[in-house]
């Protein structure tokens, strides 16, 4: 009887190690190549493992400012991921534990606007930053994540916050405290694995992007790292080492955060599907 079972259980993980090696692979040959000269790259045929040489990383400091970009990374990805996690955390107990007039109904509204494409929006309101004088400046960048934090970060928050038993909200209220305090007191240290998996999507989410600051930043001092990225592959479309090496060195700090938060990242995502 057990024959089939260990039989299915071989294949199950034979298949999640196929797996992995494909998703790791990619990884591995961008290291590979930024430690390789671009001959040993373009050898046929390709050479597994890397010469290890660690001056092309020096080499392409010199060129690529990576510090510079990943300061100006930074100063748009850290305000956002603040306001994204404040506003959606506030929306997400609006909706999971108030009670008000047309509640469903907004709350479909709030769901539904993941289904509007972005490119309908993106003429609009370039138009607005652009009538107040605001285009390349990274305010249009991190304004958006202090309105709301996106219907699908509300909608994480939210069903965890309906798996904490509303009688702690009860008890607090009856101790005196007031909604906001329910919320930072009582609810924010319960539900801190879903916030980190919020603040993680949205670290990658800004990290990554690259149409954002290709609208709105026009000056090379202020390029994120993204953008710097793809103007030094378009100027160095030959020099293979050196983009792999200014990719890896972009692609580390995300890969970074998300093995330190991992396992809340891992537990955020279940828990959150447990109740509707």
């Amino acid at each position: 009887m057990r024959k089939p079972g260990i039989f299915f259980n071989a294949v199950f993980t034979i298949v999640i190690v196929m797996v992995a090696i494909a998703v790791i692979f990619p990884f591995f040959w961008m290291v590979r190549s930024s430690l390789m000269s671009n001959i040993e790259i373009n050898t046929y045929p390709p050479i597994l493992l890397p010469r290890w040489r660690f001056g092309n990383y020096p080499n392409t400091l010199s060129v690529f400012p990576f510090g510079r970009y990943l300061l100006n990374t930074l100063t748009i990805t850290l305000p956002s991921l603040a306001g994204v996690l404040i506003t959606s955390s506030l929306a997400a107990y609006t909706f999971a534990r108030l009670n008000f007039p047309l509640k469903r109904f907004w709350f479909t509204m709030v769901i539904s606007s993941m289904l509007m494409p972005v490119s309908v929006t993106i003429i609009p309101i370039f138009i607005m930053w652009s009538s107040i004088g605001l285009v390349n400046s990274y305010i249009p960048l991190i304004v958006p994540g202090f309105l709301g934090g996106g219907a699908i970060n509300i909608f994480l928050i939210r069903q965890f916050m309906l798996t904490i038993p509303k009688e702690m909200d009860e008890a607090a209220l009856m101790d005196g405290a007031n909604h906001l305090q329910i919320l930072y007191y009582v609810i924010l240290p319960l539900i801190q694995p879903v916030l980190i998996t919020v603040g993680l999507f949205t670290f990658i989410l800004y990290w990554n992007d690259i149409l954002g600051p290709l609208i709105y930043i026009s000056s090379n001092d202020m390029n994120t790292i993204s953008q710097a990225l793809a103007n030094f592959k378009s100027g160095f479309g030959v020099d293979w080492k050196a983009i792999m090496a200014a990719s890896t060195m972009s692609i580390i700090p995300s890969v970074v955060l998300y093995f330190i938060g991992q396992r809340y990242f891992l537990e955020g995502i279940v828990l959150s599907g447990l109740k509707g």
